[in-house]
């Protein structure tokens, strides 16, 4: 697949789910609650598909999300991210210092990582190092996707809608994420996931 197609499908994508939360909700601070929460959930399967399929399958990830498929998914994530920012200004929600500091980081991994790739397709970065960074953004990533259901889980987060059942669904694919990644961490393929 083209990037174009990627980002347009993912942009048509945003804006079905967009719509779908609205017509639940309506456009109430509820239903933006709905959307931002909508957005998440592609960003995770977004996600999903590039932590399963790397570093093994990268030839079959730039099939399904492009070449350039660190770009596609920050392109999804930082839709999400404006949404959730305008969810947190509308609502006047507190922030808590440490999930913020760790969604920084996430998202600074995240926006950073279609650079270092692109450097590593034109020889600035090399190959281990790449190889490295791909390693910490894929698990830190992981790892915040993780925090980010297992409080609803535990109903540490009240206001963030949606239902317990959601979330214990939401937390086991990500703990199974993790599952299918083992035998790769294991027994280690001689593909290195270079670009």
């Amino acid at each position: 697949m083209s990037v174009r197609n990627a980002v347009v499908l993912i942009v048509v994508l945003e804006l079905l789910s967009a719509a779908l939360a609205i017509s639940h909700f309506g456009y109430t601070l509820e239903g933006l609650l709905a959307v931002t929460r909508y957005s998440g959930r592609l960003s995770l399967a977004i996600f999903s598909i590039i932590f399963i399929l790397l570093p093994v399958h990268d030839q079959r990830l730039s099939a399904v999300l492009s070449s350039h498929y660190f770009l596609v998914f920050a392109i999804a994530h930082g839709i999400h991210l404006l949404q959730l920012l305008g969810f947190v200004y509308l609502s006047g929600n507190e922030l808590i210092p440490i999930r913020l500091a760790g969604g920084f980081l996430a998202y600074a991994f995240i926006f950073a990582m279609p650079v270092i790739h692109h450097y590593t397709k034109t020889g600035k970065v090399s190959d281990q190092k790449f190889r490295w960074a791909q390693s910490v953004y894929l698990y830190y990533v992981w790892f915040i996707f993780f925090m980010s259901y297992l409080p609803r889980v535990q109903g540490k987060l009240p206001n963030v809608g949606g239902n317990y059942s959601e979330f214990v669904v939401l937390l086991c694919w990500v703990c199974a994420l993790l599952g299918m990644k083992l035998p790769a961490l294991i027994f280690p393929s001689k593909r290195t996931g270079t670009p």
